[in-house]
C-alpha cells in the first residue's frame, strides 16, 4: 500500500465518504481510514432533507439513496394538544417538489462506502487512527499514525499534505485542535416499531409534548423510528427507570440513546488539517439538518480546493486562506440550520411559562398555512414573524386611537404585554446569535 497521498480522510461516515469521492474525481489520491467497515447501527442520521438530496445530486451520489428501501419524505405533520398542522417542503428552485428521504442509516452509509471504494483514486483502510503526525518544525499536520484492525500492536504511518478529520460526534481528535466544548442538553432515546402505519404517509411526525418533542418517521417499508427527547441527564437504562417513558414495543425492542450535542463552528486554522462534519459543528437533531450541512460542506469545500484553485495541497497558506472563505461562505446555509434547530428545540422543550407563550404563538403561526409554513422550513425569520403573532395573539384588544392617547388606561395592558413577551423574545434571539454562530 502506498504510504503517500494527496489527502487523508479519517472517518468513512456520511461526510468522509462523500469527501473522498469528490476529491478523488478531481484526480487527488485519497486515503480513507475507517475503524470499522461493518454496517453501522445508529438511531440518528436517518432523515435527509431536500437540501441534502440536492447536494448529493451535485456530488453525483444520488444513487446511494437507491436499493436501501428508503422512503420519500414530503414534509412534516406537527401535533400539539389534539391539533395538528401540515408543514410541507417548499418546491425546489427548478420547480420540482421538494423531497427528502428517510432510511436505515447503516444501509445509506454502506452505499456511500461502496461508491468511495469504487473510485480508482481512493484507497480504503480499515484501522484505527491513533495520532495526527505533526511536523516538529512547522507544527503542521503531515500524516496519520494508524493500527490495522486486529493488529493493534503494530502501527503504520501514512503521509499527506492535507488531512480531513471527519470522525463524527465522538471525535477523537477534536479537543486537540478546537478550543470550543461540546454541550449536551438532552438525549434522544429511540426504538423501532415494525409494521406500524403512521397517520400521514411520507411525512415526519413531530409531537409537541408538555416536556419535550417526540419524533416519528418511517425508515423503511416495515420499520418506523420513534425518538423521544429526554432533557437533562439520561436516566439509567439498566435500572428500568427509562422504560416508564414508553408504553409500546418494549418487549421486543431495546431502548437506545444518543446525546443531542451542540458545537458551534470553528475556523480551521491548523496547517495541513481540516475538521469537518460533527467533529467541527453540531446542532440539535430535531430538524434533521446534520447531513444536509455535511453534504453542502463537501460541495463547497471541493469547489474551493479544486485543482484550478489549489493545484497543490502542500500550499498551506493558500489552503488556510480558502478555509477562511469556507468558514464565512458556509454560514449562508449552516447558520440557518444551526440556529433554527437550537431555537426550535429550546422553544418546544421549554418549561418556562414565558416561552410557552412563544410556543403557542409559533403553532398558531404554522396554522395560518401558505407561506407561513412553506418558507420557515428554510428561513430563520420564522421567529421574527412568530414574535409578532405572539404579541397579536396575547395582547388585549384596545381601540386604535388609545395608542395615541397618553392618558388612556386601555393602553397600559398593551404596553405591559408587549414589554413582557417582547423582552423575552428578543433576549432569546440575541442569545442565539451570540452563542450559536
Amino acid at each position: 500500500m502506498n504510504d503517500e497521498y494527496d489527502l487523508i480522510i479519517v472517518g468513512a461516515g456520511i461526510l468522509g465518504c462523500a469527501a473522498a469521492v469528490a476529491f478523488a474525481r478531481q484526480e487527488r489520491k485519497v486515503l480513507l481510514i475507517e475503524r470499522d467497515l461493518s454496517e453501522p447501527d445508529r438511531i440518528v442520521g436517518e432523515l435527509l432533507q431536500p437540501g441534502g438530496v440536492l447536494a448529493l445530486e451535485k456530488l453525483g451520489l444520488a444513487g446511494c439513496l437507491e436499493n436501501i428501501d428508503s422512503i420519500s419524505c414530503h414534509g412534516y405533520i406537527v401535533f400539539r394538544d389534539g391539533q395538528y398542522v401540515h408543514v410541507p417542503y417548499p418546491d425546489r428552485s427548478d420547480g420540482q417538489p421538494g423531497r427528502g428521504h428517510t432510511f436505515h442509516h447503516g444501509r445509506f452509509v454502506m452505499n456511500l462506502r461502496k461508491a468511495a471504494a469504487a473510485e480508482s483514486n481512493v484507497t480504503v483502510y480499515e484501522g484505527t487512527a491513533n495520532e495526527i503526525i505533526l511536523c516538529p518544525i512547522t507544527d503542521c499536520a503531515i500524516g496519520v499514525s494508524c493500527s490495522k484492525k486486529g493488529e493493534s500492536e503494530f502501527t503504520i504511518n501514512f503521509y499527506a499534505p492535507l488531512t480531513i478529520i471527519a470522525d463524527g460526534c465522538f471525535s477523537k481528535f477534536r479537543r486537540d485542535f478546537i478550543p470550543k466544548q461540546v454541550t449536551v442538553k438532552s438525549n434522544f432515546v429511540g426504538f423501532v416499531m415494525t409494521d406500524s402505519q403512521l397517520p400521514y404517509q411520507n411525512h415526519g411526525h413531530v409531537v409537541l409534548g408538555k416536556i419535550s418533542p417526540i419524533l416519528m418517521y418511517q425508515i423503511s417499508t416495515e420499520h418506523t423510528r420513534v425518538l423521544v427527547d429526554i432533557p437533562g441527564k439520561l436516566p439509567s437504562n439498566g435500572s428500568g427507570a427509562l422504560k416508564t417513558k414508553f408504553y409500546e414495543a418494549l418487549n421486543t425492542e431495546r431502548l437506545r440513546s444518543m446525546p443531542n450535542s451542540f458545537l458551534p463552528p470553528s475556523t480551521n486554522v491548523h496547517g495541513g488539517l481540516i475538521l469537518l462534519g460533527d467533529a467541527m459543528n453540531m446542532r440539535h437533531p430535531l430538524t434533521g439538518g446534520g447531513m444536509t450541512v455535511a453534504f453542502n460542506d463537501v460541495v463547497m469545500l471541493s469547489e474551493l480546493l479544486h485543482p484550478s484553485q489549489v493545484p497543490d495541497f502542500s500550499d498551506i497558506e493558500l489552503i488556510l486562506s480558502k478555509m477562511q472563505t469556507f468558514h464565512w461562505r458556509r454560514k449562508k446555509l449552516s447558520t440557518v440550520i444551526n440556529i433554527l434547530a437550537q431555537a426550535l428545540y429550546m422553544l418546544f422543550s421549554a418549561k418556562d411559562e414565558n416561552l410557552n407563550i412563544l410556543r403557542e404563538g409559533c403553532f398558531k403561526y404554522f396554522q395560518q398555512g401558505g407561506r407561513c409554513v412553506s418558507d420557515p422550513c428554510l428561513r430563520f425569520y420564522l421567529f421574527h414573524k412568530t414574535s409578532l403573532k405572539v404579541l397579536w395573539s396575547f395582547t388585549p384588544p384596545v381601540p386604535w386611537h388609545s395608542i395615541f392617547s397618553t392618558g388612556s388606561r386601555d393602553i397600559e395592558p398593551v404596553r405591559e404585554t408587549t414589554r413582557y413577551y417582547g423582552f423575552h423574545y428578543f433576549v432569546l434571539i440575541a442569545n442565539f446569535y451570540i452563542n450559536y454562530e
